[in-house]
């Protein structure tokens, strides 16, 4: 859209394949590029879990409840639009683009007071292979989410390895945000997402510097 580069890993707007239309209760991962001083105008969402995850540049959101917060790499916002809220999305700077995930994922109920919740990287997380940034209850420091969903970053080195306990009656699925690793003896690259239904063991080697999402859904 020229000032908007976005790539889908489900079917999304005119996009559309049936094979693709989400994953149990993860809806959206759209890939977003947009160029400094442009964004999304103000626009309604109603029932739908929204998580906007920062990779480079800053994001600016307003929303009809009156907050204004700027998103920074290392941040991660969970908003809940329940019975239904208005937002923007900006990048506030006029030189340098901003690329983030928008991620959707369907609530457990539906009508729910709007509100959102944040996640900071604390310093001993800077570099941890594995760390909880969202969840239903809020553990750990995590931000919160009106569904049964665990929400890890995974950020490796070369060779470094990290493990996921997947129980019976869950689904996984795992985005490559940047770089490239071995999952389980499948190689996934930047923009690549490969999910499960089998219980067991997640085993993730980077080959190159990795920043991944795990999903961990019920």
């Amino acid at each position: 859209h020229g000032w908007l580069d976005s790539r889908f890993s489900f079917s999304f707007a005119d996009y559309y394949d049936p094979a693709h239309m989400g994953f149990r209760a993860l809806r959206v991962i759209n890939d977003d590029r947009i160029a400094g001083g442009t964004g999304f105008p103000m626009h309604p969402h109603r029932d739908m879990e929204i998580l906007t995850w920062v990779l480079s540049g800053a994001i600016e959101h307003l929303d009809s409840t009156g907050a204004t917060h700027v998103l920074r790499p290392g941040e991660v916002q969970s908003m809940s639009a329940g019975r239904g809220i208005t937002h923007s999305e900006y990048n506030p700077s006029r030189s340098e683009p901003l690329h983030f995930l928008q991620i959707w994922i369907q609530p457990r109920e539906r009508g729910l007071t709007p509100g959102y919740t944040e996640w900071h990287t604390k310093p001993e997380q800077a570099d941890a292979p594995k760390v909880l940034v969202i969840s239903p209850d809020g553990r750990d420091g995590s931000a919160t989410i009106h569904q049964d969903a665990d929400i890890y970053r995974i950020r490796l080195k070369p060779g470094q390895t990290v493990t996921h306990k997947l129980k019976p009656g869950r689904g996984a699925w795992l985005h490559v945000a940047d770089g490239a690793l071995n999952l389980n003896g499948v190689l996934l690259a930047t923009g690549d997402g490969a999910s499960t239904e089998e219980p067991g063991t997640l085993t993730l080697t980077a080959t190159k510097p990795t920043e991944a999402i795990l999903f961990d859904l019920n």
